[in-house]
């Protein structure tokens, strides 16, 4: 353990524009609350799209029973449970980032429409976990509990909104650390992390990985991890986003990534990712994914992350 200046750990405040969208289908957005999706008679030109992750339950709640579910793949599933009109799915490590499966129920009521198709698909952090599905108008009660949802995550945008312009208008450099109460007087510690191990089978190496940690009052402070990242594929690599999971699959969220800019193959580039967290919050040991592209389906794990 040892004390660096704070440079690198600061370069990380501001997001560059997110990469041109690729052949590949995007990334869905993910609702953190309950997903509301309304069915009608006519069949629609997409299907719905819900946000899966591996060994993550996602339960789906119909209004009408179900007479059977047909899941493509169902043998990468852990758990497909069809009980009344509840359908749970468990998907397992074999699916991977980007990818999309279609799943079909058929309702036992014969009402229209009599069946309905989504599509699951995995996403590198977030996931939905209960999706609610009506072929009807939904309920006051339902209206209701969504618009609560709707203005709860709406004031949450507006104070993320506020924090974000705060920081940027203000200082940097050392001044912004104090200003923002994300350092004490132990300063910034950082830890080269040797034991590091990326997953096999993809473009992209990491290597001369450190860890950042500054802590603040009431244990407030900022964490980073900053490699150096190789692309040995063939095709240009623009990273997009990262998440940072924990031992028992938590997450710490709001990730920020440094800089967004392409890696052409053979190259390599300076990352910084960087998040708030408590100390408490960063014990443990972390896996670290950058995914490329709006599709999700390329990037790179590190397993083995640890904070000083």
């Amino acid at each position: 353990m040892f004390t660096l200046s704070s440079t690198a750990l600061l370069g990380v405040a501001l997001l560059a524009s997110p990469a041109d969208t690729t052949e590949r289908a995007p990334l869905p957005t993910c609702e953190a609350g309950t997903r509301y999706i309304e069915l009608t008679a006519d069949t629609p030109s997409k299907p719905p799209e819900v946000c899966i992750r591996p060994e993550l339950s996602i339960n789906l709640f119909f209004d009408a029973k179900l007479a059977r579910v047909e899941v493509e793949g169902r043998e990468r599933f852990r758990r497909v449970t069809l009980v009344d009109d509840m359908l749970t799915l468990v998907a397992s490590e074999a699916l991977h980032d980007g990818e999309r499966v279609p799943v079909t129920v058929y309702f036992q009521d014969g009402a229209a429409p009599t069946s309905a198709t989504f599509v699951l698909v995995v996403h590198p952090s977030q996931a939905e976990r209960q999706v609610e599905v009506s072929r009807h108008e939904r309920t006051l009660a339902s209206l209701r509990q969504g618009e609560q949802q709707a203005r709860a995550e709406a004031q949450q945008c507006r104070e993320e909104k506020a924090r974000l312009l705060a920081e940027c208008s203000g200082q940097g450099g050392l001044t912004a650390l104090i200003a923002n109460k994300w350092m004490d007087e132990k300063g910034v510690i950082a830890r080269v992390l040797k034991a590091v191990t990326s997953r096999p089978g993809g473009s992209l190496v990491a290597w001369k990985v450190i860890s950042y940690r500054t802590v603040g009052p009431k244990g407030r402070g900022r964490v980073a991890v900053e490699m150096e990242l190789r692309n040995r594929g063939t095709v240009t690599w623009t990273p997009t986003g990262a998440a940072l999971v924990g031992a028992k699959r938590e997450e710490l969220t709001e990730l920020t990534v440094w800089p967004l800019e392409p890696i052409p193959p053979g190259e390599s580039l300076r990352i910084v990712v960087e998040l708030n967290a408590t100390e408490r919050e960063a014990r443990g040991t972390f896996t670290l994914k950058l995914w490329g592209g709006q599709d999700g389906a390329e990037g790179i794990a590190l397993d083995g992350v640890t904070f000083p």
